[in-house]
């Protein structure tokens, strides 16, 4: 078969499937779960690798997670399809359940397509035409949320990492892995998707002011007041703002976990968290350096101590435009002419950024839905463009990547340079992850 042939059995064999790709999405969206305890979501995607692929599925990859190998005999580029598995916290949304776990960032979306393009490719048996191996992995934990539970999971020494990919690279998932590829959902108006986003990378940080206590009341000049030491802290970081170079988009947006015990007492352990954001590798730390400045500063001014845990974020995503190519004319094949953006500006962050600086990557957003991630207003309104346009297309270039003796896959990584090997890549992780 020549590929457009290939091309058209993927396309009719999702859409005889598209009810099936639907059900899993829609099921795993009215079952959420926060990162590493993603164990109902891995079990029904398992099932499905099992029952409906017939595919041998590695399960607990970290922690939670599954693999499924396809094409594995065959010689050539090796190809992974990635979904997210976990929920995030959104407690005022109408479909959030009792602990306010919701799928609020449509992860549940990209699991179901690419489960989707899973069957496209397997079912339709056009892997057999193709000259390279297609993995399919559901990732756990990209929320970085929970630190405290993560935390915990790292001195029982079930992670080193607190994202998913993370973890997924440290233990070895994608070193025999050339090209991954992934996508995410977002409202886009009038626009039904987009190729080639730009995103901010991270410092997490969870902050400690130890101050002293005594009676708020009767002798709070005894006392030394945590929780101003924290409103300073951040008044601090609010008046470095302009100083941060437009281009860098830093953003610190920090929470008060911790502010005290009980309102009679002065203050003494007040907990805060935050992620420092920006560009570029070198605005993250910049910024992360002078942030830390701010917040003992904070201390100083009221004589309390501060404590600065640094974890390992994420990565600001890369774009390689030869696979943003490839995935817009398939796009625009399966009706999407003049509907696809190319390029955009997102100050959020994705650990796939880790992988894109070891690999080439593919991470488009697909609309279909409708509110902005995270909030009460994010809906699904058009399920097939939500989940099965990305199936396709995703499949589809598989396809054109593996076809001809995976010329097109053979020509990206042999102009390819990754910008950390997995061994830089991990000891920039480590020089990441200490206190102050």
């Amino acid at each position: 078969m020549n590929k457009e042939q290939l091309k058209s059995l993927v396309i009719k064999t999702i859409d005889e499937n598209r009810e099936k790709i639907l059900k899993i999405g829609q099921g795993i969206y009215k079952n959420p779960e926060y990162g590493y305890k993603e164990f109902k979501t891995t079990e029904a995607v398992s099932n499905f690798f099992e029952q409906e692929l017939n595919l041998s599925v590695e399960k607990n990859i970290a922690v939670t997670g599954c693999k499924a190998d396809a094409n594995s005999s065959k010689k050539g580029p090796h190809i992974s399809i990635l979904g997210e598995l976990d929920g995030i916290s959104c407690k005022e949304h109408k479909d959030a359940n009792e602990i306010g776990a919701s799928h609020t960032c449509g992860h549940n979306i990209q699991i179901a397509g690419m489960l989707g393009a899973a069957v496209g490719l397997v079912k339709s048996g056009v892997l057999e035409h193709l000259d390279g191996k297609v993995s399919f992995m559901a990732t756990p934990a990209e929320e970085f949320i929970e630190l405290e539970y993560r935390e915990q999971l790292k001195k029982e020494g079930k992670i080193t990492y607190f994202g998913g990919k993370q973890e997924l690279i440290k233990r070895g998932y994608f070193d025999d892995i050339d090209i991954s590829m992934m996508f995410h959902a977002s409202d886009l108006g009038e626009d039904k998707a987009l190729v080639g986003p730009e995103s901010n990378g991270f410092v997490g940080k969870k902050v400690k002011f130890i101050g002293k206590e005594s009676h708020a009341g009767s002798a709070p000049h005894d006392g030394i007041n945590a929780l101003n030491a924290a409103m300073l802290a951040i008044n601090n970081v609010n008046a470095l703002r302009e100083t941060f170079k437009e281009s860098e988009r830093v953003r610190f947006h920090p929470i008060i976990t911790k502010g005290g015990d009980i309102v009679n007492v002065v203050p003494a352990d007040v907990h805060m968290e935050s992620y420092v954001r920006a560009r570029t590798i070198n605005g993250m730390i910049d910024a992360n350096e002078r942030i830390n400045k701010a917040l003992m500063a904070g201390g100083m001014a009221v004589g309390a101590d501060v404590e600065i845990t640094e974890i390992p974020g994420y990565l600001p995503i890369l774009r390689y435009k030869s696979l943003d190519n490839l995935f817009k004319n398939n796009l625009e094949d399966l009706g999407l002419k003049g509907k696809v953006i190319d390029g955009g500006d997102f100050t959020g962050s994705f650990d796939f950024g880790d992988v894109s600086h070891i690999m080439p990557t593919l991470h488009p957003m697909i609309g279909g839905v409708k509110g902005a991630l995270h909030t009460r207003d994010f809906e699904i309104v058009d399920e097939d463009l939500a989940y099965i346009i990305p199936a396709k297309a995703m499949a589809l270039t598989v396809v054109d990547l593996l076809f001809d003796n995976a010329k097109d896959a053979k020509d990206i990584l042999d102009t390819f340079t990754p910008v950390m090997t997995k061994e830089e890549y991990l000891t920039f992780l480590e020089k990441h992850d200490k206190t102050l």
